[in-house]
């Protein structure tokens, strides 16, 4: 029996692991006590991070599609396949008739982040997509336009906090996201133990919204209204004060003078008088912080909602202050360095559609109309990389049927699932405990200064390929295949970068670093080296706009306010569908592990007992649910946990499709809930609206 160092990179909290090994094999799991940053703390996705590893479902060698059937294929083989399929499209119809997307898995893999953004540039195509506008694309835009980068996101300060206002996050769920934070229950308890107070604002009365301070319901869709009268009340109540080193609060008072408390009320249902309140008392803490994530994100007027954040913070002086919004001091600075750049707007547009690109990348919403609307630019090929649009992205359904009228696919990912049994060829790289590991983005969203380099828990099997190696061979193969382009110098660089390997990577940008951390430090100390508390004071210096000034008022963000001034009081009667998380769940992909699906069944549609009553429908029913673009039938739950006029369906279900190669997760219950949202409603920034769905629900059949 050994005792190995690991880590759970399955999402952002990346707790840090104590594994037991037995003959090779992963026998236990728990939270590592040592971590700085996690503290012992470990969750269910944790636990189960071995069975991804022994998964009888997972590809361990390239496959090759024969009509229905799946074919073992040798590595120079599948890598020739996929650089001849790319090239020959790419060659015929033009660099942008091939289509990427990456799915959430790659912001958590050290090799995607040297070598996998390196190979999507390597292409120059303008059809990139991403999980990033399905998720968190407002934050990032909001960040590029405030603070001149779009990574330079302030994380709040949740170990000295004193008020912690919480809009559309469940941290109890999720031990954070866009804030690294895990062990949240006990940073929680810790916050609550000194006197500080959570208030939490959703339409569900999640994980998180029962154990604060206290919780008020409030209409999806409607937070923007909420937040923008918190920033009306702040200024018309002499609580705003703009630091020295910003610009544009004449333009911000002029915008919020119109969306006063009562305005709000009408909108959201939360009484005016609660929204005043509440904003004094935030006003009034000694280190208070705001804080929005998927729940304001995935809205309509997501980036008008995390712009009001932004300012709650900034003008009650909150930003760049202990216990309020700071920013982080990580090892290796991905954002000061450029290794990540700064992001842009509006450099090109969609083709049929005319949706703007933001940093490099399409919203995902346009991808199936991309790919079906002939004409010069048309996606004709894709490459899916640990992605499951399918599954993740707005109209699912039709989306899988575009998937299937493709020139050419490739999947860089272990299972075949419901976006990639549409693959030509599949590519299986190594699991996480296969890999080393340094989180490049993550720690640069932590509540605490830290640093951690993993070494591979368990070896790379002899005829495996690291998800890095299988980046290089891609681009380099297809680029051998293509005309050249670029000076000699540029190709030279380029193929230098994808052949050195991500962990010497690592040891050049801590030296580049000014934490003096050695990676013969990390290696000594696999638990991870505590570099202590955020510290404030950062302000104006880090700041990467030109002239060392927060924007205020960008103008993008002012003009969308003339789009919600439009949006009309909501009608007695109406439904709105929105998504929720466990913590059991990853999004789309660990369902095949039975640890994660056996107990009580999460995949019902949740209502409140009184919307039920009003159509006759029977708690533990099957109902059709249905949207704009499609319905689905699912059992419906009871519960007084949602707001009236609101439902809920878990998001990353729906895995009972033909083809899905997932012997567990096909007997998983529920449906998508992407089958139900619409490409149609975006935010100002492309993200897709996939909270505040319009729908009916009534007796199925």
């Amino acid at each position: 029996m050994e005792k190995r160092i690991g880590v759970c990179n399955l999402c952002e909290a990346i707790c840090g692991l104590e594994l037991t090994l037995e003959d090779g094999r992963v026998t236990g799991v728990r939270g590592n006590p040592a971590d700085p940053l996690s503290r012992g703390h470990i969750c269910p996705k944790g636990v189960a991070i071995a069975d991804i590893h022994a998964d009888p479902d997972r590809l361990r060698r390239p496959v090759r599609r024969d009509g229905d059937t799946w074919t073992e294929i040798g590595w120079d083989e599948a890598f020739d396949l996929v650089a001849d399929g790319i090239a020959t499209v790419v060659r015929q119809h033009g660099a942008n008739a091939l289509g990427i997307y990456l799915g959430n898995p790659n912001a958590h893999s050290l090799g995607s982040m040297t070598h996998g953004i390196a190979m999507v540039k390597s292409f120059r195509t303008r059809n990139r997509f991403s999980a990033t506008s399905v998720d968190q694309l407002p934050h990032q835009l909001i960040a590029h336009l405030m603070f001149g980068h779009q990574l330079f996101l302030p994380v709040p300060d949740i170990d000295r906090t004193s008020y912690f206002l919480v809009f559309g996050g469940n941290p109890m769920a999720s031990n954070g996201s866009l804030m690294t934070a895990p062990d949240f229950p006990n940073r929680l308890r810790d916050l609550k133990a000194r006197g500080g107070r959570m208030v939490v604002f959703d339409p569900r009365r999640t994980e998180t919204a029962k154990v604060a301070t206290e919780h008020h319901f409030v209409r999806p869709g409607s937070d923007a209204f909420v937040l923008l009268a918190m920033v009306h009340v702040l200024i018309d109540g002499g609580l705003a004060s703009a630091p020295a080193y910003s610009r544009g609060l004449a333009a911000v008072e002029e915008a919020v003078r119109p969306f006063t408390p009562e305005r709000a009320e009408r909108h959201s249902g939360v009484p005016a008088e609660e929204i005043r309140r509440v904003t004094r008392e935030y006003a009034a803490a000694d280190g208070a912080v705001a804080y929005g994530r998927v729940g304001v994100s995935t809205h309509r007027f997501g980036s008008v909602s995390q712009w009001a954040l932004t300012l709650l913070n900034v003008l009650s002086g909150n930003l760049d202050r202990v216990g309020g919004a700071m920013f982080t001091s990580p090892a290796i600075d991905v954002v000061g360095t450029g290794l990540i750049g700064r992001g842009h707007h509006d450099v090109w547009r969609s083709r049929v559609r005319g949706l703007p690109e933001t940093a490099g990348e399409l919203p995902v919403a346009v991808l199936r109309e991309e790919i079906e609307t002939p004409g010069d630019g048309q996606i004709r090929a894709m490459l899916t990389v640990a992605g499951n649009p399918v599954l993740s992205t707005p109209d699912g359904a039709r989306l899988d049927t575009a998937l299937a009228g493709l020139d050419f696919m490739a999947a860089v990912d272990i299972y075949v699932n419901e976006t990639t049994r549409h693959a030509d060829v599949i590519l299986p790289p190594t699991t996480a405990l296969e890999r080393d590991h340094y989180d490049l983005v993550l720690h640069t969203l932590a509540v605490r200064n830290t640093a951690r380099f993993t070494p591979a828990v368990l070896p790379k099997a002899e005829d495996a390929r690291h998800d890095w190696q299988i980046y290089r061979e891609i681009a380099l193969r297809t680029a051998a295949r293509l005309p050249k382009h670029g000076s000699l110098r540029r190709r030279l660089f380029r193929r230098a970068r994808l052949t050195v390997s991500p962990t010497v990577i690592v040891g050049l940008l801590l030296r580049r670093g000014r934490s003096g951390v050695t990676m013969k430090q990390l290696r000594e100390h696999p638990e991870g080296v505590d570099l202590g508390p955020l510290q404030a004071g950062r302000l104006p210096a880090a700041l990467h706009t030109k002239d060392k000034q927060i924007d205020l008022a960008p103008g993008l963000v002012l003009d969308d306010l003339a789009r919600l001034d439009e949006v009309a009081a909501p009608e007695n009667g109406e439904l709105l569908l929105i998504g929720r998380r466990h913590k059991q769940d990853c999004n789309s992909w660990m369902h095949n592990s039975e640890r994660l699906t056996r107990g009580r069944p999460r995949h019902q549609l949740l209502m409140h007992p009184e919307d039920l009553a009003e159509r006759g429908l029977a708690d533990g029913s099957t109902v059709a649910v249905t949207s704009r673009v499609g319905t689905v039938a699912v059992e419906v739950a009871a519960t007084d946990d949602m707001m009236r006029g609101v439902v809920s369906l878990p998001h990353g279900y729906g895995h009972a499709r033909p083809g899905v190669l997932l012997g567990r997760a096909t007997d998983v219950p529920g449906v998508s809930i992407n089958d139900l949202t619409d490409p149609e409603l975006l935010d100002v920034s492309g993200n897709a609206a996939l909270s505040g769905v319009p729908v009916t629900v009534a007796a199925a059949g």
